[in-house]
């Protein structure tokens, strides 16, 4: 199983970025994706999740109205658009794979990317 993804740059503050991840080596339509973010010295914590017919999202509250999650099962790839983004949304952002419908825990994921960079300058 192979998630690669991409799209991480270096951002002004109320600016726009979009990543994405290429799934490979599973049935990706059958498993629910989700993005989460790990700032320096901080935890992976949990952004946003789709689920496996991209009927259901769900997002963190810190990044609730800014963030849209979205995937293309055709493409075995899922987005993340990230709009007005703040410094504090500095971080490498990991895409994972999840047979838990909606899932939020870290333990909850069985495939992760090796993450993208994203950083929001001042």
């Amino acid at each position: 199983v192979q998630l690669q993804a991409s799209g991480g740059g270096l951002v002004q503050a109320g600016g726009s970025l979009a990543v994405s991840c290429a799934a490979s080596g599973l049935t990706f339509s059958m498993n629910n994706m989700g993005w989460f973010r790990q700032a320096p010295g901080k935890e992976r914590e949990f952004v946003a999740a789709v689920t496996w017919s991209a009927g259901r999202t769900y997002y963190a509250d810190s990044v609730k109205g800014r963030f849209t999650i979205a995937r293309n099962n055709a493409k075995n790839t899922v987005y993340l658009q990230m709009n007005s983004l703040k410094p504090e949304d500095t971080a490498v952002y990991y895409c994972a794979a999840s047979r838990v419908l909606l899932a939020r825990t870290v333990f909850s994921y069985d495939y992760w990317g090796q993450g993208t960079l994203v950083t929001v300058s001042s």
